[in-house]
Protein backbone atom coordinates (compact mmCIF):
# COMPACT_ATOMS: atom_id res chain seq x y z
CA UNK A 1 0.00 0.00 0.00
CA UNK A 2 2.79 2.16 1.01
CA UNK A 3 5.06 1.87 -2.50
CA UNK A 4 1.61 2.12 -4.42
CA UNK A 5 0.83 5.81 -2.69
CA UNK A 6 4.83 6.90 -3.18
CA UNK A 7 4.68 5.76 -6.66
CA UNK A 8 1.19 7.46 -7.60
CA UNK A 9 2.75 10.57 -5.62
CA UNK A 10 6.30 10.44 -7.34
CA UNK A 11 4.06 10.70 -11.14
CA UNK A 12 4.11 14.62 -12.45
CA UNK A 13 0.26 15.83 -12.15
CA UNK A 14 0.15 16.60 -15.65
CA UNK A 15 -1.47 13.28 -16.34
CA UNK A 16 -4.07 13.32 -13.52
CA UNK A 17 -5.29 16.83 -14.57
CA UNK A 18 -5.61 15.48 -18.24
CA UNK A 19 -7.52 12.37 -17.08
CA UNK A 20 -9.55 14.24 -14.84
CA UNK A 21 -11.21 18.03 -15.67
CA UNK A 22 -11.12 20.45 -13.18
CA UNK A 23 -14.49 21.78 -11.30
CA UNK A 24 -14.49 24.84 -9.81
CA UNK A 25 -16.81 23.70 -6.83
CA UNK A 26 -17.05 19.94 -5.68
CA UNK A 27 -20.37 19.11 -3.79
CA UNK A 28 -19.55 14.75 -4.18
CA UNK A 29 -18.60 13.84 -0.74
CA UNK A 30 -17.56 15.43 2.64
CA UNK A 31 -14.59 16.70 4.34
CA UNK A 32 -12.72 14.64 6.97
CA UNK A 33 -14.67 15.14 9.87
CA UNK A 34 -11.60 14.22 12.51
CA UNK A 35 -9.97 16.78 11.64
CA UNK A 36 -12.73 19.81 11.13
CA UNK A 37 -13.64 18.19 15.08
CA UNK A 38 -9.57 18.37 16.26
CA UNK A 39 -9.70 22.07 14.74
CA UNK A 40 -12.84 23.53 16.00
CA UNK A 41 -11.95 22.04 19.05
CA UNK A 42 -8.49 23.78 19.02
CA UNK A 43 -10.40 27.20 18.15
CA UNK A 44 -13.07 27.08 20.88
CA UNK A 45 -9.88 26.34 23.71
CA UNK A 46 -7.82 28.87 22.28
CA UNK A 47 -11.05 31.26 22.62
CA UNK A 48 -11.44 30.62 26.05
CA UNK A 49 -7.75 31.17 26.88
CA UNK A 50 -7.67 34.50 25.31
CA UNK A 51 -10.94 35.41 27.29
CA UNK A 52 -8.84 34.72 30.39
CA UNK A 53 -5.66 36.11 29.29
CA UNK A 54 -6.48 39.03 27.63
CA UNK A 55 -9.95 40.47 29.92
CA UNK A 56 -8.10 41.99 32.54
CA UNK A 57 -5.43 44.03 29.96
CA UNK A 58 -8.27 44.94 28.35
CA UNK A 59 -10.32 46.27 31.01
CA UNK A 60 -7.16 48.41 31.63
CA UNK A 61 -6.29 49.78 28.30
CA UNK A 62 -10.03 50.00 27.35
CA UNK A 63 -11.74 52.09 29.44
CA UNK A 64 -13.38 49.53 31.65
CA UNK A 65 -14.52 47.00 28.31
CA UNK A 66 -12.68 43.56 29.61
CA UNK A 67 -14.18 42.18 26.59
CA UNK A 68 -13.00 44.02 24.00
CA UNK A 69 -10.10 41.37 22.44
CA UNK A 70 -13.04 37.95 22.64
CA UNK A 71 -15.75 40.28 21.46
CA UNK A 72 -13.56 41.05 17.93
CA UNK A 73 -11.56 37.88 17.91
CA UNK A 74 -15.21 35.91 18.20
CA UNK A 75 -15.96 38.02 15.11
CA UNK A 76 -13.17 36.82 13.08
CA UNK A 77 -13.71 33.07 14.11
CA UNK A 78 -17.17 32.99 12.88
CA UNK A 79 -16.12 34.86 9.42
CA UNK A 80 -13.13 32.60 9.28
CA UNK A 81 -15.09 29.14 10.19
CA UNK A 82 -17.70 29.87 7.33
CA UNK A 83 -14.69 30.95 4.85
CA UNK A 84 -13.29 28.35 5.68
CA UNK A 85 -16.07 25.76 5.02
CA UNK A 86 -16.50 27.53 1.77
CA UNK A 87 -13.28 27.33 0.74
CA UNK A 88 -13.13 23.61 1.16
CA UNK A 89 -15.53 23.22 -1.16
CA UNK A 90 -13.55 24.69 -4.01
CA UNK A 91 -11.86 22.19 -5.84
CA UNK A 92 -7.98 22.63 -4.77
CA UNK A 93 -6.32 22.19 -8.16
CA UNK A 94 -8.11 25.63 -8.99
CA UNK A 95 -5.56 27.14 -6.81
CA UNK A 96 -2.57 25.87 -9.88
CA UNK A 97 -4.15 28.97 -12.11
CA UNK A 98 -3.50 31.17 -8.80
CA UNK A 99 -0.08 30.16 -7.74
CA UNK A 100 2.42 32.86 -9.48
CA UNK A 101 0.03 35.81 -9.35
CA UNK A 102 -0.44 35.07 -5.29
CA UNK A 103 3.15 34.80 -5.15
CA UNK A 104 3.86 38.45 -6.91
CA UNK A 105 0.80 40.17 -4.97
CA UNK A 106 2.40 38.81 -1.48
CA UNK A 107 5.94 40.58 -3.17
CA UNK A 108 3.38 43.68 -3.74
CA UNK A 109 1.91 43.78 -0.17
CA UNK A 110 5.58 43.75 1.44
CA UNK A 111 7.12 46.34 -0.49
CA UNK A 112 4.36 48.25 0.51
CA UNK A 113 4.23 47.51 4.10
CA UNK A 114 7.40 49.05 3.86
CA UNK A 115 6.82 52.61 2.26
CA UNK A 116 3.51 52.62 4.50
CA UNK A 117 4.32 54.40 7.96
CA UNK A 118 5.61 52.31 10.51
CA UNK A 119 3.06 50.83 13.34
CA UNK A 120 5.09 50.01 17.01
CA UNK A 121 8.18 51.00 15.49
CA UNK A 122 8.03 47.92 12.04
CA UNK A 123 6.71 47.81 9.26
CA UNK A 124 4.72 44.73 9.41
CA UNK A 125 1.22 45.61 8.77
CA UNK A 126 -0.92 47.30 6.30
CA UNK A 127 -3.88 49.36 8.00
CA UNK A 128 -7.35 49.57 6.29
CA UNK A 129 -9.45 50.95 8.66
CA UNK A 130 -10.06 49.12 11.82
CA UNK A 131 -8.57 46.08 9.82
CA UNK A 132 -4.74 45.23 10.06
CA UNK A 133 -3.45 42.81 6.80
CA UNK A 134 0.24 41.61 7.70
CA UNK A 135 1.76 40.18 4.07
CA UNK A 136 3.82 38.10 5.65
CA UNK A 137 1.12 35.75 6.27
CA UNK A 138 -0.01 35.69 2.77
CA UNK A 139 3.41 35.12 1.82
CA UNK A 140 3.58 31.89 4.10
CA UNK A 141 0.20 30.49 1.74
CA UNK A 142 2.06 32.46 -1.50
CA UNK A 143 5.68 29.92 -0.99
CA UNK A 144 3.85 26.60 -0.35
CA UNK A 145 1.42 26.88 -3.15
CA UNK A 146 4.06 28.04 -6.04
CA UNK A 147 6.06 25.25 -4.67
CA UNK A 148 3.97 22.30 -4.45
CA UNK A 149 2.65 23.26 -8.35
CA UNK A 150 6.26 23.91 -9.65
CA UNK A 151 7.37 20.49 -7.90
CA UNK A 152 4.78 18.40 -8.50
CA UNK A 153 4.18 19.54 -12.04
CA UNK A 154 7.94 18.15 -12.60
CA UNK A 155 9.28 15.66 -9.28
CA UNK A 156 12.41 15.18 -10.82
CA UNK A 157 13.50 18.87 -11.64
CA UNK A 158 14.00 19.30 -7.82
CA UNK A 159 16.61 17.02 -7.73
CA UNK A 160 18.40 19.21 -9.96
CA UNK A 161 20.28 21.89 -9.03
CA UNK A 162 20.29 24.62 -11.51
CA UNK A 163 17.22 23.48 -13.63
CA UNK A 164 14.94 23.43 -9.95
CA UNK A 165 16.47 23.62 -6.40
CA UNK A 166 18.39 26.98 -7.03
CA UNK A 167 14.95 29.02 -8.92
CA UNK A 168 12.94 27.62 -5.79
CA UNK A 169 15.42 28.56 -3.39
CA UNK A 170 15.88 32.02 -5.33
CA UNK A 171 12.05 33.16 -4.78
CA UNK A 172 12.39 31.88 -1.18
CA UNK A 173 15.42 33.38 -0.38
CA UNK A 174 14.04 36.90 -2.41
CA UNK A 175 10.68 36.51 0.07
CA UNK A 176 12.67 35.81 2.87
CA UNK A 177 14.69 38.85 2.61
CA UNK A 178 11.18 41.28 2.08
CA UNK A 179 10.00 40.17 5.63
CA UNK A 180 13.45 40.32 7.50
CA UNK A 181 13.83 44.08 6.16
CA UNK A 182 10.49 45.06 8.05
CA UNK A 183 12.24 43.83 10.21
CA UNK A 184 10.35 40.53 11.33
CA UNK A 185 12.99 37.67 12.12
CA UNK A 186 10.98 35.16 13.70
CA UNK A 187 8.55 35.44 10.29
CA UNK A 188 11.73 35.06 8.17
CA UNK A 189 12.94 32.11 10.34
CA UNK A 190 9.23 30.53 9.86
CA UNK A 191 9.28 30.86 5.66
CA UNK A 192 12.15 29.53 5.55
CA UNK A 193 11.68 26.26 7.39
CA UNK A 194 8.31 26.03 5.39
CA UNK A 195 10.24 26.62 2.57
CA UNK A 196 13.02 23.76 3.80
CA UNK A 197 9.88 21.36 4.62
CA UNK A 198 9.05 21.78 1.08
CA UNK A 199 11.87 21.28 -0.88
CA UNK A 200 12.49 18.26 1.02
CA UNK A 201 9.02 16.31 0.78
CA UNK A 202 9.07 17.35 -2.77
CA UNK A 203 12.09 15.15 -2.88
CA UNK A 204 15.19 17.38 -2.93
CA UNK A 205 18.68 16.06 -2.65
CA UNK A 206 19.79 16.09 0.88
CA UNK A 207 23.35 17.45 0.17
CA UNK A 208 21.75 20.17 -1.43
CA UNK A 209 19.22 21.25 1.70
CA UNK A 210 22.35 20.22 3.76
CA UNK A 211 24.43 22.97 2.62
CA UNK A 212 21.74 25.96 2.53
CA UNK A 213 20.82 24.75 6.20
CA UNK A 214 24.69 25.15 7.06
CA UNK A 215 25.02 28.62 4.82
CA UNK A 216 21.89 29.68 6.94
CA UNK A 217 23.26 29.04 10.26
CA UNK A 218 26.81 31.10 9.45
CA UNK A 219 24.60 33.60 8.17
CA UNK A 220 22.57 34.27 11.60
CA UNK A 221 26.37 33.83 13.75
CA UNK A 222 27.39 36.41 11.31
CA UNK A 223 24.74 39.06 11.49
CA UNK A 224 23.84 38.27 15.25
CA UNK A 225 28.24 38.09 16.46
CA UNK A 226 29.85 40.53 14.30
CA UNK A 227 27.07 42.79 13.07
CA UNK A 228 25.02 42.70 16.40
CA UNK A 229 21.85 42.52 14.85
CA UNK A 230 18.88 41.72 17.88
CA UNK A 231 21.79 41.31 20.41
CA UNK A 232 19.95 42.81 22.88
CA UNK A 233 16.95 39.54 22.30
CA UNK A 234 20.62 36.57 22.10
CA UNK A 235 21.32 38.68 25.81
CA UNK A 236 17.95 37.75 27.24
CA UNK A 237 18.09 34.14 25.92
CA UNK A 238 21.47 33.56 27.15
CA UNK A 239 20.80 34.97 30.58
CA UNK A 240 17.28 36.63 31.26
CA UNK A 241 17.97 37.20 34.98
CA UNK A 242 21.46 38.30 34.51
CA UNK A 243 20.09 40.62 31.83
CA UNK A 244 17.08 42.02 33.60
CA UNK A 245 19.07 42.77 36.91
CA UNK A 246 22.01 44.79 34.78
CA UNK A 247 22.23 47.96 34.39
CA UNK A 248 23.09 47.72 30.38
CA UNK A 249 21.90 49.81 27.87
CA UNK A 250 21.32 48.80 24.01
CA UNK A 251 21.75 50.73 21.04
CA UNK A 252 17.69 50.81 20.68
CA UNK A 253 17.72 53.14 24.12
CA UNK A 254 16.04 49.73 26.02
CA UNK A 255 17.76 48.92 29.48
CA UNK A 256 18.69 45.37 30.29
CA UNK A 257 15.51 45.52 32.21
CA UNK A 258 13.15 46.65 29.35
CA UNK A 259 14.48 44.03 26.92
CA UNK A 260 14.08 41.06 29.33
CA UNK A 261 11.00 42.55 31.32
CA UNK A 262 8.36 40.09 28.98
CA UNK A 263 10.59 36.89 29.30
CA UNK A 264 11.06 37.54 32.76
CA UNK A 265 7.25 37.38 33.40
CA UNK A 266 6.92 34.79 30.94
CA UNK A 267 9.08 32.55 33.31
CA UNK A 268 7.31 33.18 36.69
CA UNK A 269 3.82 32.58 35.13
CA UNK A 270 5.14 29.37 34.18
CA UNK A 271 6.67 28.95 37.26
CA UNK A 272 3.81 29.39 38.93
CA UNK A 273 1.19 27.34 37.39
CA UNK A 274 2.91 23.93 39.12
CA UNK A 275 1.17 20.96 38.54
CA UNK A 276 -2.51 21.86 38.15
CA UNK A 277 -2.77 25.65 37.93
CA UNK A 278 -3.96 28.23 39.69
CA UNK A 279 -7.33 28.02 38.01
CA UNK A 280 -9.08 29.47 34.67
CA UNK A 281 -9.08 33.30 35.17
CA UNK A 282 -7.00 33.20 38.09
CA UNK A 283 -3.49 34.77 36.47
CA UNK A 284 -1.85 37.03 38.26
CA UNK A 285 0.76 38.00 35.72
CA UNK A 286 -1.84 38.88 33.48
CA UNK A 287 -2.28 42.07 35.83
CA UNK A 288 0.12 44.50 33.97
CA UNK A 289 2.74 42.39 34.71
CA UNK A 290 2.87 40.14 31.41
CA UNK A 291 2.85 42.90 28.38
CA UNK A 292 0.37 42.44 25.83
CA UNK A 293 -0.58 38.39 27.66
CA UNK A 294 -3.73 38.22 24.62
CA UNK A 295 -0.57 37.88 22.19
CA UNK A 296 2.51 36.22 21.55
CA UNK A 297 2.63 35.09 25.39
CA UNK A 298 -0.44 33.80 25.91
CA UNK A 299 0.97 30.52 26.31
CA UNK A 300 2.57 31.51 30.02
CA UNK A 301 -0.69 32.72 31.05
CA UNK A 302 -1.93 29.17 29.87
CA UNK A 303 0.65 27.44 31.67
CA UNK A 304 -0.17 29.41 34.84
CA UNK A 305 -3.75 29.31 35.09
CA UNK A 306 -3.99 25.54 33.53
CA UNK A 307 -0.52 24.23 34.81
CA UNK A 308 1.84 21.63 33.57
CA UNK A 309 -1.59 19.29 33.14
CA UNK A 310 -3.47 21.21 31.30
CA UNK A 311 -0.37 22.62 28.66
CA UNK A 312 0.62 18.88 27.98
CA UNK A 313 -3.07 18.32 26.99
CA UNK A 314 -3.33 22.17 24.99
CA UNK A 315 0.21 20.36 23.21
CA UNK A 316 -1.24 16.76 22.77
CA UNK A 317 -4.35 18.70 20.79
CA UNK A 318 -2.26 20.71 18.76
CA UNK A 319 -0.49 17.39 18.14
CA UNK A 320 -3.64 15.51 17.11
CA UNK A 321 -4.46 18.07 15.04
CA UNK A 322 -1.35 18.48 13.10
CA UNK A 323 -0.76 14.31 12.63
CA UNK A 324 -4.32 14.20 11.29
CA UNK A 325 -3.42 17.34 8.73
CA UNK A 326 -0.78 14.82 7.75
CA UNK A 327 -2.53 11.79 7.54
CA UNK A 328 -4.52 13.89 4.65
CA UNK A 329 -1.94 15.00 3.09
CA UNK A 330 -0.26 11.29 2.66
CA UNK A 331 -3.85 10.12 1.45
CA UNK A 332 -4.39 12.95 -1.15
CA UNK A 333 -4.89 11.90 -4.64
CA UNK A 334 -2.01 13.66 -6.39
CA UNK A 335 1.70 15.02 -5.62
CA UNK A 336 0.02 18.36 -5.38
CA UNK A 337 -2.66 18.01 -3.19
CA UNK A 338 -0.53 15.78 -1.14
CA UNK A 339 2.13 18.80 -0.77
CA UNK A 340 -0.49 21.68 -0.45
CA UNK A 341 -1.98 19.74 2.28
CA UNK A 342 1.53 18.63 4.20
CA UNK A 343 2.72 22.23 3.66
CA UNK A 344 -0.49 24.38 5.28
CA UNK A 345 -0.25 21.96 8.22
CA UNK A 346 3.56 21.88 8.53
CA UNK A 347 3.14 25.58 8.88
CA UNK A 348 0.84 24.83 11.81
CA UNK A 349 3.69 22.72 13.48
CA UNK A 350 6.34 24.43 12.78
CA UNK A 351 4.34 28.03 14.68
CA UNK A 352 2.81 25.97 17.59
CA UNK A 353 7.00 24.69 18.60
CA UNK A 354 8.42 27.77 17.99
CA UNK A 355 6.02 30.06 19.63
CA UNK A 356 6.50 27.40 22.84
CA UNK A 357 10.39 27.48 22.46
CA UNK A 358 9.59 31.48 22.73
CA UNK A 359 7.74 31.74 25.82
CA UNK A 360 9.63 28.68 27.92
CA UNK A 361 12.71 31.01 26.70
CA UNK A 362 13.70 27.98 24.48
CA UNK A 363 14.66 30.42 21.42
CA UNK A 364 15.18 34.03 21.19
CA UNK A 365 12.00 35.83 21.92
CA UNK A 366 11.62 37.01 18.03
CA UNK A 367 7.60 38.06 18.26
CA UNK A 368 5.77 34.74 16.90
CA UNK A 369 1.98 33.97 17.77
CA UNK A 370 0.15 30.22 18.74
CA UNK A 371 -2.01 30.17 16.10
CA UNK A 372 -5.58 29.88 16.75
CA UNK A 373 -4.88 31.15 20.57
CA UNK A 374 -3.16 34.60 20.25
CA UNK A 375 -5.23 37.52 19.15
CA UNK A 376 -5.41 38.67 15.49
CA UNK A 377 -8.19 38.77 12.87
CA UNK A 378 -6.18 38.77 9.73
CA UNK A 379 -4.05 35.89 11.23
CA UNK A 380 -7.09 33.95 12.18
CA UNK A 381 -8.95 34.27 8.95
CA UNK A 382 -6.28 32.96 6.83
CA UNK A 383 -5.10 30.21 9.23
CA UNK A 384 -8.51 28.85 8.72
CA UNK A 385 -9.20 29.76 5.12
CA UNK A 386 -5.55 27.82 4.50
CA UNK A 387 -7.54 24.73 6.86
CA UNK A 388 -10.14 25.38 4.30
CA UNK A 389 -8.05 24.16 1.05
CA UNK A 390 -6.45 21.19 3.48
CA UNK A 391 -10.13 19.93 4.03
CA UNK A 392 -10.85 20.72 0.11
CA UNK A 393 -7.78 17.94 -0.19
CA UNK A 394 -9.37 15.96 2.25
CA UNK A 395 -13.08 15.74 0.08
CA UNK A 396 -11.23 14.57 -3.13
CA UNK A 397 -9.35 11.99 -1.02
CA UNK A 398 -12.95 10.49 -0.33
CA UNK A 399 -13.96 10.75 -3.65
CA UNK A 400 -11.20 8.86 -4.77
CA UNK A 401 -11.88 6.46 -2.36
CA UNK A 402 -15.24 5.84 -3.31
CA UNK A 403 -16.74 8.11 -0.23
Amino acid sequence: MAKRVIAEHAAPDNALTEKKRIRLFSFATGFDMPFFILLILVLAVGLVCLYSASFAYSYYRNGGDSHFYIKRQLIYAIVGVIGMIGVSFVDYHVLRRFAVPIMLGSWGLLFLAMLLPEIQNVHRWIRLGPISIQPSEIAKFAIILLFAHIISRNPEGIKSLKKGFLPLLGVLGFTAVLILVEPHLSGTILLLMIGLVMLFIGGARLPHLGTIVAIGVVGVVVMVVFLGYEQDRIDVWLDPIGVYTSDVVYESGQTGRDAAWQTVQSLYAIGSGGLMGEGLGNSRQKHSFLPEPQNDFIFAIVCEELGFVGAVLIILLFAALVWRGFVIGMRAPDKFGSMLAIGLIAQIGIQVVFNLAVVTNSFPNTGISLPFFSYGGSSLIMLLAQMGVLLSVSRQTKQRAGG
